[in-house]
């Protein structure tokens, strides 16, 4: 028998992520609300300041994951700050609804072979996610909801990573030992408080733009 019994994965930046550049998001964005055309020098400066902002300490400390409500409120907040509104006023609430639309969502290529490939082995397969919204309709579009058998995300519980909760719970959902799961992200300040929670944790470099993910180096860990 294997090491391992069920592995947890991150969803953002590990299993998706939201399909085309931060730029052609605010063009579909405001595309939407009848704008056709925004300047390309301020557009990608507004998505800049928006990256640069997102993953400060000061936007992570307002719990934005936290609930539905402060998810939406957070993030058209920041994007206000980022001067989404200079471009074309109602853009921050446009950008947030594409943002959380199912459609906007992208499966990495080596997403749905590497669930193949665990489910195949017997492995157990769960998805622990900080997010404000539901990621549920995306991983059904993107066909991958018959692969995963638990989908724990942050705003059900009030609890974000690292906290074990969330970890634990996924184990529970899966009636898995903790010491006999993986826990696969991106984020070594979020994803590898499973440690503490009793898990093994392997984690990814940051993506790259384009091609797969490296999700097929946990192969040789299963």
């Amino acid at each position: 028998m294997g090491e391992f019994d069920a592995v947890l994965f991150d969803a953002g930046d590990t299993l998706i992520r939201l399909s085309g550049s931060g730029e052609r998001l605010l063009h579909r964005a405001a595309a939407s609300l009848g704008v056709d055309r925004l300047d390309p020098a301020e557009t990608a400066g507004v998505w800049r300041r928006v990256l640069d902002r997102s993953g400060t300490a000061e936007e992570l400390a307002k719990g934005r994951d936290l609930s539905n409500a402060r998810h939406r409120k957070v993030w058209v907040e920041l994007y206000q700050t980022a001067g989404c509104e200079r471009l074309v006023p109602g853009l921050s609430e446009a950008l947030y609804e594409l943002t959380v639309c199912a459609e906007s969502w992208e499966a990495f290529p080596d997403t749905l072979p590497t669930l193949t490939a665990v489910r195949d082995r017997g492995l157990r397969v769960g998805i622990v996610s900080d997010t404000g919204f539901d990621l549920r309709p995306a991983l059904d579009r993107l066909g991958l909801s018959p692969f995963v058998d638990t989908v724990v995300m942050s705003y059900q519980y009030g609890v974000c990573k690292p906290n074990t909760t969330v970890f634990l719970t996924a184990c529970d959902q899966l009636r898995v030992d903790p010491r006999r799961t993986l826990m696969v992200g991106d984020n070594p300040l979020t994803d590898s408080g499973a440690v503490a929670a009793g898990l093994y944790v392997f984690l990814l470099p940051r993506p790259a733009p384009t091609g797969p993910r490296g999700l097929g180096h946990i192969l040789a860990l299963t």
